[in-house]
C-alpha cells in the first residue's frame, strides 16, 4: 500500500456519502426501475469513482479496507434506518400519492419525474381502469402501487 490505511477509510467514505445523496437527489424512480440505460449509468459510475476510492492504489489490502468501509457504512445506514423513523425517511424518502379518484395528477408525476406510461402499465398490473381507481402511490422505492374501489 502507498497511502495509508485510514485515508481508505476516509476516500471510501466521502465517495460513499456523496454518491448517496446524488442518487437520492435522483428521484425514486431511478432507483426503483432500472433501464438499461441506468444500468450502463450505474457501472460507469462506478468506474468513474473507483479511482477517488483507492487514490490509485492496486493493492489488495487498500481495495479491501475500501470495500469494509463500504459495507461498514451501508450497514450504519441499516441500522440508522431500522432505530429512527426520521433517518429512515431522510435516506428513502416517502412515497407519494400521484392519483385518487380515477384523476391522475400530472403536476405530482412531473415533480418526481414519473412518466405518465409507468402509470398506465401499472393500472394494467393491477387489473385496474383508471375510473376504478381509488389511489396510485409512488413508493419510496420506486413501485407505484394502485389500490382500486370498493366493488
Amino acid at each position: 500500500m502507498h497511502l495509508p490505511w485510514w485515508e481508505f477509510v476516509v476516500r471510501a467514505g466521502v465517495v460513499y456519502l456523496v454518491l448517496l445523496a446524488m442518487v437520492r437527489i435522483t428521484g425514486k424512480r431511478t432507483v426503483g426501475q432500472f433501464t438499461p440505460f441506468d444500468l450502463v449509468v450505474v457501472l460507469l459510475l462506478s468506474e468513474a469513482v473507483s479511482g477517488s476510492i483507492s487514490g490509485q492504489d492496486e493493492s489488495l489490502t487498500g481495495g479491501l479496507i475500501a470495500a469494509a468501509t463500504l459495507i461498514a457504512l451501508d450497514m450504519l445506514i441499516a441500522v440508522g434506518s431500522a432505530r429512527s423513523k426520521r433517518f429512515d425517511t431522510l435516506m428513502q424518502g416517502n412515497p407519494v400519492l400521484v392519483g385518487r379518484d380515477g384523476v391522475v395528477y400530472e403536476d405530482v408525476l412531473k415533480r418526481e419525474r414519473v412518466a405518465r406510461s409507468d402509470i398506465d402499465k401499472a393500472l394494467r398490473e393491477a387489473d385496474c381502469l383508471i375510473e376504478d381507481m381509488r389511489m396510485a402511490i409512488l413508493e419510496a422505492d420506486g413501485n407505484i402501487n394502485i389500490m382500486k374501489k370498493a366493488s
